[in-house]
């Protein structure tokens, strides 16, 4: 089983959107026994007294456009242990790529990547909680959701 935790700033945008389109995009292949896919925050804003909040409305949204839910879906924060429980750890922009390495203390293993490394197009996937723009957004995150499951596939991992 590959175990993938797709990260961003506050778990509540595009980490949880990666999280709910890679599980469509995997199910949609059969594929769902072979993973464990989750996703996490670098960052405690949206976790009050230990309890997450939900998918953004406009993230939660979009997601139902195109037939995908999140239900029950709540933020929750990256911790050190992460990095021995996953294989992948996919943050969504450079930032979050320096503030996980920070808090998992370091990357040794090389388990450490950014989503859109995974497409010929590179860079950072934009934050919709500032530009609004979701649908956007959404493809951004399709494309390098559907580059990493490729990728997978060229290096033979399922």
């Amino acid at each position: 089983m590959i175990k993938i935790l797709f990260v961003c700033h506050g778990n509540i945008c595009r980490s949880p959107m990666a999280e709910f389109i890679f599980k469509d995009i995997v199910d949609k292949e059969g594929l769902s026994d072979c993973f464990l896919i989750e996703s996490a925050a670098t960052s405690s804003e949206e976790v009050w007294r230990g309890v997450g909040n939900p998918v953004y409305p406009p993230a939660k949204a979009e997601l139902s456009r195109h037939g995908i839910s999140c239900a029950g879906k709540r933020a929750r924060v990256l911790t050190r242990e992460d990095y021995d429980r996953y294989d992948y750890l996919i943050g969504v922009e450079g930032i979050n790529i320096r503030n996980m390495k920070r808090i998992l203390g370091g990357d040794p293993e090389g388990k450490i990547s950014k989503m859109m490394s995974y497409t010929h197009e590179g860079g950072d996937i934009d934050d919709p909680w500032y530009t609004g723009d979701f649908p956007g957004v959404y493809g951004q995150i399709s494309r390098g959701c559907r580059g990493l499951l490729d990728h997978l596939k060229e290096t033979d991992q399922i």
